[in-house]
């Protein structure tokens, strides 16, 4: 805990000065712990969006910052880690015999809605879509949270753990432990430990010019995440917003394993573009997107205009800025949202022209219209939007 250090007016009487000072005692007492706070009273009234600076995955690091970091550090190799830090992956990935491979990931945030259950459930799914987006089947989890016993009452951590252990169950997977620290902010997610074929492992690597690029969910729940925080949301809305955030990928990474797949990533933190650019840069990779075909949650147009945007989104488009060239006509809070920073976000695929129709009415038989064919990989070395 810091030191404050406060100027008054010089018309400020003694009373108003001591006054203060009881304020800001109550206030650091909530902050450092100790205050106790019904079940009953409390747990319905709390928003847990009001806890905390950052929604979801747009609490993120800057990207550049991430990337300056990172190219400092060595690069530390092994025979048997197949996929490290090289190239920006959803997960490492350790042979241990010829037919199995190791994939481990971990994943937490702060509250991206106000409900803990739900919260919970959240985090759990996008820490799991890591795995998916690997290749791999989830083997078991470890909780990770950050909790403001001070701020918050215990109720509120044992709703978000259940709400975890539920959309692990969904998985098929236990949660076997984890740890838990003291912080001002809530925080939650998994470290989650699957298995794959070594020769099974898809990739954020190994797009080919031509492949067709296919998105399973819709954009936007970094702007709708930010407009519920704001009370901009409408209930429908809001309704469409939990259903795309809980929703694991494990079904459309089963649909995979039926079809040819040249690379894989799920759509998270640095958007859509941030993640296509990484598919694209390590191969000098281009590509060519139709904006009319990719899917946006209903209201993120309308939101985003109105400006419930996250600042994750636009450090993400400045990021990506270089590297893109946007139809004139595309007006910015649409370039936003192609770089909004989503929690829980689809997978985005790289496959043969030839195999896309056929994977694309696979996807949709078992998951839903939403999965859509947004375009192709070039060798232009530039992300277009069309």
């Amino acid at each position: 805990m810091g030191t404050l250090r406060l100027s008054v007016g010089r018309y400020t009487t003694q009373n108003e000065v001591d006054a203060s000072i009881r304020k800001i005692v109550e206030a650091v007492r909530r902050l450092r712990g100790g205050t106790t706070y019904s079940k009953s009273a409390d747990l319905g009234a709390i928003k847990l969006t009001q806890f905390t600076h950052g929604l979801g995955c747009a609490c993120k690091l800057r990207p550049k910052m991430l990337e300056s970091i990172l190219q400092k550090l060595p690069v530390h190799t092994h025979p048997d880690l197949l996929v490290g830090t090289e190239t920006s992956d959803d997960a490492m990935v350790y042979r241990i015999s010829d037919d199995v491979a190791l994939v481990s990931t971990v994943d937490f945030f702060t509250p991206i809605v106000d409900d803990p259950y739900l919260f919970g459930a959240i985090a759990a799914a996008n820490s799991l879509s890591d795995i998916y987006a690997m290749g791999a089947k989830p083997l078991y989890a470890l909780n990770i949270a950050a909790f403001p016993s001070g701020r918050l009452p215990a109720e509120v951590l044992e709703e978000i753990l259940r709400g975890a252990s539920d959309k692990a169950a969904e998985a098929g997977i236990p949660i076997a432990g984890g740890h838990t620290v003291e912080d001002t902010e809530p925080k939650f997610g998994l470290a989650v430990t699957g298995v794959v074929h070594p020769q099974r492992i898809l990739r954020n690597q190994g797009a080919k010019p031509g492949d067709a690029i296919l998105l399973t969910k819709p954009l936007g729940t970094g702007i709708l995440s930010t407009a519920l925080k704001r009370g901009m949301l409408d209930p429908v809305c809001y309704e469409t917003l939990i259903q795309n955030l809980v929703s694991l990928n494990k079904i459309a990474a089963e649909v995979l394993v039926d079809f040819t797949v040249h690379a894989c990533t799920d759509v998270t933190g640095f958007g859509l573009l941030g993640h296509l650019l990484e598919m694209c840069q390590p191969a000098g990779l281009g590509a060519r997107l139709i904006f009319d075909n990719i899917p946006f949650l209903p209201g993120a147009d309308s939101l985003a205009l109105a400006g419930a945007i996250p600042g994750g989104s636009l450090d993400n488009l400045a990021w990506v800025e270089p590297s893109v060239r946007f139809a004139d006509t595309l007006p910015i809070h649409q370039r936003v949202i192609l770089a909004d920073a989503q929690t829980n976000g689809g997978l985005l695929l790289a496959v043969p022209e030839n195999e896309s129709h056929a994977l694309l009415h696979a996807l949709r038989e078992r998951i839903g219209g939403q999965v859509n064919l947004i375009g192709h990989f070039t060798n232009t070395g530039l992300i277009e939007i069309q």
